[in-house]
């Protein structure tokens, strides 16, 4: 039996969109690693979880249902299996929230940017590894960054 689509509405717009539990999560790991950041950054395409604006890094966490992920931890073959199983209307905004993180992606990259997403399940997983990703790139685009202003 199919749930009341105002149902199914009321849950899915009380899903945070910001400051989830894994962007928390990932922001103090980063902290703690002494890096400095901005959040939910505005003045570029996105509006990246966290930003490092220096060294050009835009960073996003993507949940696993809202961006397409969900069908990897599920075990199933692939996207296109999980949204089988999906409304029209879901189905379509998952692919349409794809379709939007690849356009971001590309806007910050020709902008110069280096873009970095990491999914909700992964820093659940092992938000230090994350943290530790993140820094590395931190670190090699800081110096070249760096250079480019001597």
């Amino acid at each position: 039996m199919a749930r009341d689509p105002q149902i199914t509405h009321k849950i899915m717009s009380s899903v945070k969109s910001k400051d989830t539990r894994p962007e928390i999560a990932l922001r103090k790991a980063l902290w703690g690693m002494g890096l400095r950041y901005r959040i939910n950054y505005k003045q570029i395409p996105g509006k990246p979880d966290v930003v490092f604006t220096k060294a050009r890094i835009a960073v996003f966490c993507d949940g696993d249902y809202w961006h397409g992920h969900n069908w990897a931890i599920r075990g199933l073959k692939s996207l296109d299996e999980e949204l089988s199983h999906y409304s029209e209307f879901w189905s379509n905004k998952i692919r349409g929230n794809i379709n939007r993180d690849e356009t971001v992606n590309n806007e910050l990259t020709n902008m110069g940017w280096h873009v970095i997403r990491v999914w909700e399940s992964d820093i659940k997983a092992d938000v230090m590894r994350c943290a530790s990703d993140i820094k590395q790139i931190y670190k090699s685009h800081s110096k070249s960054a760096n250079r480019r202003l001597k």
